[in-house]
């Protein structure tokens, strides 16, 4: 069974930055597409970026050219580079990972952007 364990979530002013991290262990032998999505209050989950195992990434427009993900795949990992945050970016952040046919989702990590 794989698991995820997110980090980097937190309290920001506007402008700020964050590093969203999610890391999975279990029984892996390759991870396919690994993705970040998130859930504001009162709003739909959406996806937020992409990134193939070949490294081709996909973002959202409302997120385009101020986050950026990439992955480490000796440690199983991906992150999220977060700068400018706006407070319309205030959500639960989850990472979601393809394995095969098999998705796995992180527990969300909590992103407040706040004057």
């Amino acid at each position: 069974h794989v698991q995820l364990v997110e980090s980097g979530g937190g309290l920001v002013h506007p402008g700020g930055s964050l590093r969203l991290s999610c890391a999975a262990s279990g029984s892996i032998f390759s991870i396919n597409d690994m993705a970040w999505y998130r859930h504001p209050p009162g709003k739909q989950r959406d996806m937020v970026a992409v990134i193939s195992s070949a490294g081709t990434t996909n973002y959202a427009d409302s997120v385009k050219g101020r986050f950026t993900i990439s992955r480490d795949n000796a440690k199983n990992t991906v992150y999220l580079q977060m700068n400018s945050l706006k407070p319309e970016d205030t959500a639960v952040y989850y990472c979601r990972l393809r394995i095969l046919s098999m998705y796995y989702w992180g527990q969300g990590t909590q992103v407040t952007v706040s004057s």
